[in-house]
C-alpha cells in the first residue's frame, strides 16, 4: 500500500533542536548493550501514526530487526529500500522484517528469520540486545523492533522480489536530533505529523527515511539519551 500523499513534498514544521546529539561514548556497543540490560526510566514517544489506524479492524503482528553494524569508523544502521511492487509500504525505506508466522517461537525469531529471508543476513552474525517499545503503524501492523549488533564479515543476498536496495547509515547521523524533521500532512478530516530523517546520497539526492522507521529510531534515541 502506498501512502495517500507524497511525504517528501510536505513542508517541514521544525527539527528537534532542543535535544542534543548523542555523545560518542553513547554510540559504542558496550554502552548500548548495558542500556538494554539495565534501562533507566524513560518515556517512549508516541507518534500520530498509531492514532490513525482503526484498531477495531484488528492488528497484524510483525517484527523488524534494527541492525547496528560494527564498522571501523563506528556503528551503522542497515536499512532496506522496499520493492516498489509490494502490497504494503512499497518503495519505502525500512528495517528488515515482516509478519510473525505461527511457527516462529517469538518476535525475536520473527525478526531474525525475516531478515535472513529478505537480505540474507545469517542470524549467527547477530547479537540480540533487546527490543524497543512496540510500534503500531497506520497500515495496521503491530511491530516489535528487535535491536541487534551485527559483527563485520557477513555477506548479504537480498531477495529482489522484496528488496530493491540495501544500504547503511551512520548511527551518529540518526542519533542527532537536528536531523529529525517533523512534517505535517493535512486532509479534510484532520492532520498527521510524522518524522523524517533524510540522509544525503554521495552522488546527490537523499534517502528519505520516514514514518514508522523514523519513529522507531526516535525511540532508540530517547532510550540512549535517557
Amino acid at each position: 500500500m502506498r501512502p495517500a500523499f507524497d511525504p517528501e513534498s510536505l513542508p517541514v514544521i521544525d527539527t528537534d533542536l532542543r535535544n542534543g546529539a548523542l555523545s560518542a561514548p553513547r554510540l559504542q556497543v558496550d554502552f548500548i548493550r548495558h542500556r538494554f540490560q539495565a534501562p533507566p526510566a524513560w518515556a517512549p514517544e508516541l507518534t500520530d501514526e498509531s492514532r490513525v489506524y482503526d484498531r477495531s479492524r484488528g492488528l497484524r503482528d510483525a517484527a523488524v530487526l534494527v541492525p547496528l553494524v560494527e564498522r571501523r569508523d563506528g556503528l551503522t544502521v542497515l536499512l532496506t529500500q522496499r520493492n516498489a511492487n509490494l502490497s504494503a509500504h512499497a518503495g519505502q525505506i525500512s528495517f528488515p522484517g515482516g509478519r510473525q508466522e505461527s511457527w516462529d517461537r517469538n518476535r525475536i525469531d520473527t525478526a531474525l528469520r525475516e531478515t535472513e529471508e529478505e537480505v540474507g543476513l545469517a542470524r549467527d552474525y547477530v547479537e540480540v540486545l533487546g527490543a524497543l517499545p512496540d510500534y503500531i503503524t497506520g497500515t495496521g501492523f503491530h511491530v516489535s523492533p528487535v535491536v541487534g549488533v551485527v559483527r563485520d564479515g557477513f555477506t548479504l543476498r537480498p531477495d529482489a522480489s522484496e528488496v530493491a536496495d540495501v544500504f547503511e547509515v551512520p548511527l551518529a547521523f540518526l542519533m542527532n536530533p537536528s536531523h529529525h524533521e517533523r512534517r505535517l500532512f493535512r486532509w479534510v478530516d484532520g492532520e498527521r505529523m510524522f518524522y523524517a530523517m533524510p540522509y544525503p546520497r554521495e552522488n546527490g539526492g537523499q534517502r528519505f527515511i520516514w514514518g514508522a522507521t523514523a519513529g522507531m529510531l526516535r525511540n532508540l534515541y530517547h532510550l540512549l539519551a535517557a
